[in-house]
């Protein structure tokens, strides 16, 4: 009995073994796998905590195709209650890594933000290693464009929109930004944007990869790269390079809300890409609580029930509000 013990014990082990060979060198999925769950239990934890905020009185309208040939090119328009001032259109694109994540994710504090009194437009995109870079981009884009064509008929404002997202999901806004409005990095890049770069008027990133050369070479960096590049040698790839959007942004780059914790990973991310929008004479509002005690991590302003994350909402409000009105 202790020797066929023993010899479970040394397939067991071996099994192991072979598994983290493979997610090493064959394939990202396994750890893919291991991150998503990871992810999408803190996101379905994040949105129950922000249900008791929902203002009453919000409105839905669900499952509406923007690519009537893709089934994850779906998004939901958020409205505020009726009889609310409208402000500009917020198009918000959800986190999770590239790897994970769902527009659900999101909707409770969308429905928050509607509640200020703004039309959301929360957008489903395909995931990797599902889809690899730059559909994603594409799907945003063609969001972009469908609201800008049919925002009058859902009701909502096509004149006046705000690109907005958070982790991964503020990557994709602020590249799609970028494509908007910069026509040398749109061909570059090989996505042309069907809005005019007028309609949109600024942009709300919380805690987003900016730039690949500061992401670090951890498991998990090293696996979401790979997943969304198609590659483990993502350095060599010119086209996954042109990511890196704080390397692309020029003067004709929106008024951008910037923020992130300062115990966030990714804050040096935020900074790079201030930084390079101030060198542009870009208007940028920033957000970092550089002494909070203790410190904000990744995704903070989801927490409405501190007052970091209900700063961070009336930021975000009170900006969306100015650019709208210029």
């Amino acid at each position: 009995m202790a020797r066929q013990f023993r010899k479970l014990v040394l397939w067991i082990a071996l099994a192991a073994a072979v598994l983290g060979l493979v997610a090493l060198f064959v394939t990202p999925w396994p750890s893919v796998l291991v991150i998503r769950a990871i992810f999408d239990r803190g996101a379905a934890e994040a949105s129950a905590k922000l249900e008791k905020h929902v203002p009453s009185g919000i409105r839905v309208a669900r499952n509406i195709q923007y690519i009537s040939s893709d089934p994850d090119a779906k998004i939901d328009i958020i409205h505020p209650p009726a009889g609310t001032a409208m402000g500009p259109t917020i198009i918000w694109v959800h986190g999770g890594g590239f790897i994970s994540g769902r527009r659900r994710d999101v909707e409770n504090y969308a429905m928050v933000l509607a509640g200020q009194g703004f039309a959301i437009v929360n957008v489903d995109y395909t995931i990797a290693p599902e889809a690899r870079y730059p559909k994603p981009v594409q799907q945003v884009i063609a969001a972009l464009s469908f609201v800008s064509q049919e925002g009058t008929r859902l009701g909502i404002d096509p004149t006046r929109l705000i690109l907005a997202g958070d982790s991964a999901g503020a990557q994709i806004a602020a590249q799609a930004a970028n494509l908007v409005t910069a026509p040398d990095y749109a061909r570059q890049v090989g996505i042309s944007a069907n809005i005019q770069p007028k309609q949109l008027r600024g942009v709300i990133l919380f805690c987003g990869p900016y730039d690949l050369n500061l992401m670090g070479h951890g498991w998990f960096m090293r696996t979401t790269t790979w997943a969304y590049s198609g590659s483990r040698n993502h350095e060599n790839d010119r086209s996954f390079q042109l990511m890196s959007v704080a390397k692309y942004v020029t003067p004709a780059f929106p008024p951008a809300l910037i923020s992130a914790g300062n115990g966030d990973p990714l804050l040096p991310h935020s900074v790079a890409l201030e930084n390079a929008l101030r060198a542009h004479n870009v208007t940028v509002d920033a957000l970092y609580f550089p002494d909070h005690e203790p410190a904000l991590g990744h995704e903070y302003q989801f927490d409405l029930d501190a007052e970091p994350g209900r700063e961070a909402l009336r930021r975000a409000a009170a900006f969306a509000r100015k650019i709208g009105q210029i």
